[in-house]
């Protein structure tokens, strides 16, 4: 008997919606409990998903991102931004780089070559925004660490893309000395950055105009998930970000737009399962037979990482003058890393080709470790910050995926 799509689709369902509700007997994220439904229906563990299957289901992870992305870009409200002033960008830059810094110190203390240390500290800035949203919307944080993090990650795509190209201009100059430009490598990722910011801008405003004539909720749903698709389809055949152009898309509904945030609350009505299956389809892509491939390099890539980014964030927000909690919760909340990552890894095997693999593979381990650590840190750090509550009796007992 062939098993169909939607077969597989529904095995998805309702293993992230049990997992989903075991994980919460010992208090960990919805988030965690898909990932390791995933893992376990994946080829690695159960084999109920093949891996074929995985990769054909990259329609969900690119409609999943693009929410979570309108969704970050939401966070850029102007309002909001004179409140805080410039700390979460300073929090970006200084936990983005410090990550950057310290993986490639590490990297070239421990008798690494400087390609292979630029290429993944590099990498190593970037930030997957989806786990910790995830952990926001589900015990509806709030307070000044949740307002910053929401920034942080909004800018710290655009941070890492910057890093990793000047990272490329450099490795491609070391490799081939005169033979390539240096002045286009650095400008490549500002230039991809500026595009996708003035398309979603562009995307963002024609929004507007649909709205006019459509007042229902289920209209303004379909206007919303026409946009989010059209725009990631735009980056994709533009060759610019897709995360990026969605996140200026928010940001400029939020800002422009005066039914711009109940636009955001009817999204989030159709999210849940979506949300859902992308997590258990990325926890299936995990794989666990890498474990043993990344030695000495892996493992001091996935420490030194987490501390320069706990670090990096921790000295941002004192520079800021954040707030106290600010300053020691809001690197705990960071240390997810996902798609953005692998992605860079593979243009990085590119570049190396001799060494990719074992770049590929480091990223892929760190992801699996990042993946599940990262939402419980959130968790922990937003519970000691004060600002996740009781969860009342009503939403404990709900057998729905709400997040």
């Amino acid at each position: 008997m062939t098993f169909t799509i939607l077969f597989y689709l529904s095995v998805i369902l309702f293993a992230g919606l049990i997992m989903g509700r075991m994980v919460k007997l010992i208090r960990l994220p919805n988030v965690t409990g898909y990932l390791l439904a995933g893992l376990l229906l994946g080829p690695c563990v159960l084999g109920l998903l093949p891996a074929g299957f995985v990769h054909e289901m990259e329609l969900v992870s690119e409609m999943a991102l693009a929410l979570i992305a309108l969704t970050i870009g939401a966070e850029f409200d102007f309002s909001y931004l004179k409140k805080v002033g410039i700390a979460p960008l300073i929090i970006a830059l200084l936990e983005a780089f410090g990550a950057m810094i310290l993986v490639c110190a590490v990297l070239l203390a421990l008798g690494f070559g400087i390609e292979v240390s630029l290429l993944l500290g590099a990498i190593a800035s970037a930030t997957a925004p989806a786990a910790t949203v995830m952990v926001v919307k589900q015990y509806k944080a709030k307070g000044p660490v949740t307002e910053t993090l929401l920034s942080v990650v909004a800018l710290d795509d655009a941070v890492a893309l910057i890093a990793f190209g000047i990272a490329m201009a450099v490795v491609n100059t070391l490799q081939h000395p005169g033979e390539t430009s240096i002045a286009w490598a650095v400008a490549k990722p500002f230039v991809e950055i500026l595009g996708s910011a003035g398309v979603g801008i562009v995307l963002g405003l024609l929004f507007r105009i649909p709205l006019r004539f459509f007042k229902k909720s289920s209209n303004r749903l379909i206007i919303t998930l026409a946009f989010t698709f059209m725009g990631t389809s735009l980056a994709t055949m533009l060759g610019l970000s897709s995360l990026l152009l969605c996140m200026f898309m928010g940001a400029t509904l939020i800002n422009l737009c005066p039914d711009g945030a109940d636009i955001l609350d009817i999204a989030d009505t159709v999210t849940p399962p979506i949300f859902l299956m992308f997590f258990v389809i990325s926890g299936a892509e995990l794989n666990l037979f890498i474990l043993p491939k990344i030695g000495l390099l892996g493992v001091a890539y996935i420490l030194a990482r987490v501390a320069g980014k706990i670090g990096g964030a921790s000295l941002g927000a004192v520079i800021a003058r954040s707030k106290p909690t600010v300053q020691k919760y809001i690197g705990f909340t960071l240390i997810p890393q996902a798609g953005v990552a692998i992605g860079l890894s593979l243009m990085a095997a590119k570049v190396l080709p001799d060494i990719g693999e074992t770049i590929q593979a480091v990223i892929l381990c760190g992801t699996f470790v990042y993946e599940l650590i990262g939402p419980v840190c959130t968790k922990l750090a937003l519970t000691g910050a004060g600002e996740i509550q009781c969860v009342p009796k009503k939403e404990k007992e709900s057998t729905g995926v709400s997040i």
